[in-house]
């Protein structure tokens, strides 16, 4: 039985989506990152990345992490590579080949995106944007992602799907990292590919679910 640690207010996310894919049984465990917590008080009542009995689970004290049996895993997109090649059915590989393009395709998400996307998102969320030096940075940003956002255009314009025709976990963990962008009013509409394929893959119940849960959590 699989147990995944974490809110849905980060990156264990990820992993929650693709269980709400698959439908795999599993037991949630929240524990909230400790730096949203206001004081010491608060940190002693409720679950977080700082509680000793976190730590015990995963001393470098961030989240999600996945224990199944006797493997534990703390980065996001090993976790739901994992969840995929053994619980994924359709969302998983269908042998060597697949599995190496997703892969890939999830180290061009964490490598090529998510740092700029999530610039991003910081300075649009912290007020930033609103001041010239915060678009300055932005600007920065959205330059980065052009390329690789090049990259995904044309593949998927040509393919449709980042992986073998059909959506799976390569599919979401690009998305997952690319979302932090979506804050940019206009640089998604310069990719009109990547821009219809993000919003299909927003559009799935399980998505949607999984959102709806991130929502009704504390900001």
């Amino acid at each position: 039985m699989i147990t995944l640690y974490g809110v849905h207010r980060s990156r264990a996310l990820r992993p929650l989506w693709l269980l709400a894919e698959t439908g795999t049984p599993f037991t949630h465990v929240p524990v909230i990152q400790a730096y949203r917590l206001p004081d010491d008080a608060t940190r002693a009542t409720l679950l977080n990345t700082a509680s000793p009995e976190f730590l015990r689970v995963n001393p470098q004290g961030q989240i999600p992490v996945l224990q199944e049996d006797d493997l534990i895993l703390t980065e996001s997109l090993a976790i739901t590579l994992h969840i995929a090649r053994r619980h994924g059915g359709p969302l998983g590989p269908t042998g060597d080949a697949e599995l190496a393009l997703m892969e890939q395709w999830s180290m061009f998400a964490l490598s090529a995106i998510e740092t700029p996307a999530l610039e991003i998102q910081l300075a649009y969320g912290s007020g930033a944007a609103s001041q010239p030096e915060g678009q300055a940075g932005i600007a920065v940003s959205a330059e980065k992602l052009r390329r690789p956002l090049r990259r995904l255009e044309t593949h998927l314009a040509d393919e449709g799907w980042v992986v073998g025709s059909r959506f799976t976990v390569a599919d979401l963990n690009i998305a997952e990292c690319l979302r932090y962008a979506q804050a940019h009013p206009g640089l998604l509409a310069e990719f009109p590919a990547v821009k219809d394929w993000l919003e299909l893959c927003q559009s799935r119940p399980a998505f949607r679910a999984i959102w709806a849960a991130r929502e009704a959590e504390p900001a």
